[in-house]
């Protein structure tokens, strides 16, 4: 029963980390570090889109019961909301546009899809800018856990050639190690490329809620311009 635990401990994660060379040790720490910011992003994002989809749902209500434009906009203009910064962004080349004696319908109307679309796009870039590593984090760690593979498994050779015993108590605890990175590298990958198919999904959701917002205060302000004229 002793000879059976003394077994167990030494293929536990801590002996194996333990009993590994200075190379693997390394792959494993990165891959560690990289695992636990990879969690930190996957967690901090999914509250963070999940407030972006209700702020966009809580200002388009308030929006469709709002009677006058101008002083909904001094109500929301101070919320850092990224619908609320694409609907600014449409009120202020709005005013710009139609201070003049004379109007540019047409290059009004231009002007506002260009505005709002920058805005648009600026909320996205901004929204996803932490996606970027969770992609890199996917298709990079596999590789970097193989590295450690392949650095174990040489190991276990050198370990064979040296005793001229190619037993498996010679050969298992290089080999042990080498998978134990790989299971380390394919932790820290299939989260982040779960969640980075996820989030890009629901990125793209709210990408598709801003433009439709966007065209139809486009729409509105269109028509008020002809009722202007």
């Amino acid at each position: 029963m002793l000879f059976l635990n003394t077994a167990a401990a030494t293929m536990s994660p801590v002996a194996l980390f333990l009993q590994a060379d200075w190379v693997v040790r390394g792959v494993m720490i990165g891959l560690l570090a990289a695992s636990l910011w990879t969690w930190a992003i996957i967690l901090s994002f999914g509250f963070r889109i999940g407030s972006v989809k209700r702020g966009i749902a809580s200002f388009e209500t308030e929006y469709r019961e709002a009677d006058d434009i101008d002083e909904f906009h001094r109500r929301v203009a101070a919320r850092d909301q990224p619908i609320g910064r694409v609907f600014s962004a449409g009120v202020t080349e709005w005013r710009r546009s139609t201070t003049g004696k004379s109007i540019d319908r047409g290059g009004t109307r231009d002007r506002l899809a260009t505005a709002m679309g920058a805005a648009v796009a600026q909320e996205i870039d901004r929204l996803a800018d932490r996606l970027n590593f969770l992609a890199t984090v996917g298709a990079v760690a596999p590789f970097v856990g193989l590295f450690g593979t392949v650095w174990g498994i040489m190991r276990s050779f050198t370990s064979i050639a040296a005793e001229q015993n190619s037993s498996l108590a010679v050969v298992a605890p290089g080999i042990a190690e080498a998978l134990f990175a790989t299971a380390i590298g394919l932790f820290a990958a299939i989260p982040a490329v779960i969640a980075y198919n996820r989030y890009s999904h629901g990125i793209n959701r709210v990408e598709q809620r801003l433009n439709r917002f966007a065209d139809g205060f486009h729409a509105t302000l269109s028509r008020r311009l002809e009722m202007e004229a």
